[in-house]
């Protein structure tokens, strides 16, 4: 599988500067290297359980310029909830089976890396079946719903728009009326957007 990563990115044009054994070895590179965006599975060894989710995080911890995607063989919310438990920029969360599509796997290298996030939509499918108390998010409309789900994948509003068949114009719409609705305004320190895309992950998680 780490082979299959690096000859894949390495054909899409990136530049892979170090492959990493373990956590412990992955989180002397990043230190040592300060690459643009870290790659790793959540199992890793030593104790294959979620040594790389920690090494990621520790990782975004000491230098949060460096981005972070995780891959995951099995759907688990609570995972990308801790991942963007300090902020949702340069954060990844795909599943494994996102790598064999190039274009798909590539791209959201690229949007992490560039200082975006882009999480599984799959992921954020379950966690928006999953029944919720009272939040926020109740004011919003479906389409307003729709359009917050797709930010916490991590598309842009050009994104948005060619996904729902759509101007961007009325995207741009929805999203003010969502950051509106969600009482965000703008401060100089933070990002709206990253805010209501947290705020939707944390509220899709609470179980009713």
């Amino acid at each position: 599988m780490r082979e299959g990563i690096v000859h894949t990115l390495e054909r899409s044009g990136f530049a892979v500067v170090g492959v990493a054994a373990d956590a412990t070895e992955l989180i002397r590179l990043a230190e040592s290297l300060l690459p643009d965006v870290v790659i790793t599975d959540i199992k890793m060894p030593p104790t294959s359980t979620d040594d790389g989710l920690e090494a990621a995080r520790n990782i975004r911890s000491r230098h949060p310029e460096v981005a972070v995607m995780v891959l995951s063989q099995y759907l688990e919310a609570h995972y990308v909830l801790a991942l963007v438990s300090d902020g949702a920029e340069r954060v990844g969360y795909l599943l494994k089976d996102r790598v064999a599509d190039v274009e798909v796997f590539t791209e959201a290298v690229r949007r992490v890396a560039s200082g975006g996030s882009a999480l599984d939509p799959e992921v954020i499918g379950r966690m928006v079946q999953r029944p919720r108390r009272k939040s926020p998010l109740d004011d919003l409309t479906d389409r307003e719903r729709e359009v917050l789900a797709l930010m916490a994948e991590g598309l842009s509003n050009h994104g948005i728009a060619d996904r729902l068949v759509v101007s961007v114009a009325a995207i741009e719409r929805h999203v003010t009326n969502i950051l509106t609705k969600l009482q965000l305004t703008p401060t100089p320190e933070d990002h709206r957007r990253v805010l209501a895309v947290l705020l939707y992950l944390h509220s899709l998680d609470n179980q009713g």
